[in-house]
């Protein structure tokens, strides 16, 4: 049988696993309890080689343009003028491993809009991302679409991904499941980490 991991080179991508997500805001998403012990698995077993991004909200609507003004008028009570600034570090379990995990912060959905986080890992030679986190229909949505532009190989954790509606987190599983077969493949955390190590 060939290896699910096989010589790729593979960072864990852990996507907004944040306090304000995981605690009682507007954003909260019950969800993210039930992936947290896979997620915590993965990166304390490969902490060097996870990244953990964050989605960080402007200080207010002004401070952003085009949509993304009008979004966080519909949505004030979580920019950082009004949000207790802890709400954006990560859950504490996975806050206490960075280092040697890293962050990544971010102001748009996909975490590849500056370039940033793309040039790094082409230094590094990452040909591979396992992704995890949420939410499923948002910003994992966001995250594998670009990745796979860019060219890299995704491995989603299915147990490992969340959202705050069941219905679209099934629908965008079977999107990227049935149109992306190539370019994405489905793992439970378990067989990922008894191949990874």
């Amino acid at each position: 049988m060939e290896s699910l991991i096989g010589n790729s080179n593979w960072i864990h991508l852990c996507i907004d696993m944040q306090r304000m997500f995981a605690e009682e805001t507007a954003w909260q998403v019950p969800w993210m309890q039930t992936i947290s012990p896979q997620i915590t698995e993965v990166a304390e077993r490969h902490a060097h080689r996870t990244i953990f991004t964050r989605f960080i909200p402007p200080r207010r609507p002004a401070d952003v343009s085009g949509m993304w003004r009008r979004y966080y008028e519909k949505w004030e009570v979580m920019t950082l003028e009004r949000l207790d600034p802890g709400m954006i570090d990560l859950v504490p379990a996975l806050k206490a491993m960075v280092p040697p995990a890293r962050i990544f912060d971010k102001m748009t959905y996909a975490p590849w809009t500056s370039g940033e986080l793309h040039r790094s890992l082409v230094k590094e030679r990452v040909d591979t991302l396992v992704l995890t986190g949420g939410e499923t229909d948002v910003c994992i949505l966001a995250a594998t679409l670009g990745a796979i532009d860019l060219g890299y190989r995704v491995i989603l954790l299915k147990d490992a991904v969340c959202s705050g509606t069941d219905q679209t987190h099934d629908a965008s599983l079977e999107v990227l499941h049935d149109r992306f077969s190539v370019q994405v493949q489905f793992l439970q955390t378990e067989q990922f980490l008894s191949e990874a190590g």
